[in-house]
């Protein structure tokens, strides 16, 4: 008897992404830098790109909505603003849709790349000093993943419960800053996408599948790459306690007194959010991380949730 396919809005989702990403033209050879910004504009991401110009002139892109104001401020500083892709049917959210850019912007050309979140990072000097030579991946949190229930959730969502209890002692990476050869983040981010492939549902798609899926691929070696600490190349902030972070000389300060090239989750803090969107964020008004969602994104968001729990029917 002939076996029935699998399907699920993912899978059809992921056939036109990794055709879309073969489509993509791939920046010049060399290093760059890649985000994901739709649902974005100028004001969210004045910093990022503020910041990072002033310590890297080399191809930065960002995916970015059809905004008129915001395409004129990066084109005033020299970023190469990419349609998003469209897309039939059903799509992920944004944090998935992210990786088939990322693939298709960096291709395999040779060069360096660092693709990262974009509202809630600055730069303080070159991510790419020292050069790498593979790829990196960053620590988030001194405590394991088995201490962060948002992690968890998603693992066990994706993998199962024994893969996410067998990974539950391991690092607690974070998936907004890969840095690395280009061929290496682009293939890491294809992975990511084909990790998240589970048949009969768009848990997949949620919002923390990326996360599960990245750890999941490192942790198991499906990528080869050097687990760095916090608070080096990278710091990334969410979860440390704002009362050890420190703005000295116009610069974040890690509670070892270090400042790192890329800081990644500073407006979890107040204090720090406000110094580098005065320091960076160059007359545009001072967005706030949490804003009130309106009354069809909340259905939307409980619409997608009760999808996700309830598998399509062959």
């Amino acid at each position: 008897m002939k076996q029935a396919a699998a399907r699920s809005d993912y899978l059809d989702w992921l056939a036109q992404a990794l055709e879309a990403e073969r489509g993509m033209t791939p920046l010049p050879d060399g290093d760059v830098v890649v985000g994901y910004a739709t649902g974005y504009d100028a004001a969210d991401v004045a910093p990022f790109v503020r910041s990072l110009r002033a310590v890297f002139d080399g191809p930065v892109a960002l995916v970015v909505d059809t905004d008129a104001e915001l395409r004129e401020f990066l084109a005033q500083n020299d970023v190469t603003a990419v349609d998003a892709p469209t897309w039939r049917g059903w799509a992920p959210h944004p944090v998935m849709q992210r990786f088939v850019a990322f693939a298709g912007l960096l291709g395999d050309r040779p060069g360096a790349a660092l693709a990262c979140d974009v509202r809630d990072v600055v730069f303080q000097a070159s991510p790419f000093a020292p050069h790498p030579h593979g790829l990196e991946v960053f620590i988030e949190a001194d405590a394991p993943l088995g201490d962060h229930a948002f992690n968890m959730k998603y693992l066990r969502a994706l993998f199962g419960e024994a893969t996410a209890t067998a990974l539950a002692d391991r690092s607690c990476l974070c998936v907004g800053t890969l840095l690395g050869p280009r061929v290496e983040v682009s293939r890491l981010s294809r992975l990511i996408l084909s990790l998240a492939a589970i048949p009969r549902s768009e848990i997949g798609g949620a919002f923390g599948a990326d996360q599960a899926a990245f750890n999941m691929a490192i942790h198991q070696g499906l990528a080869a790459a050097t687990v760095q600490p916090n608070y080096g190349r990278v710091a990334t902030l969410g979860l440390t306690p704002g009362d050890l972070l420190s703005v000295q000389g116009g610069r974040v300060v890690n509670p070892d007194g270090t400042a790192s090239a890329v800081v990644h989750q500073h407006d979890r803090h107040p204090h720090l959010d406000a110094a580098m969107h005065q320091r960076w964020g160059g007359g545009f008004e001072h967005r706030k991380r949490v804003r009130p969602k309106s009354a069809r994104q909340k259905l939307d968001k409980l619409a997608a949730s009760l999808r996700r729990r309830t598998p399509e029917l062959r």
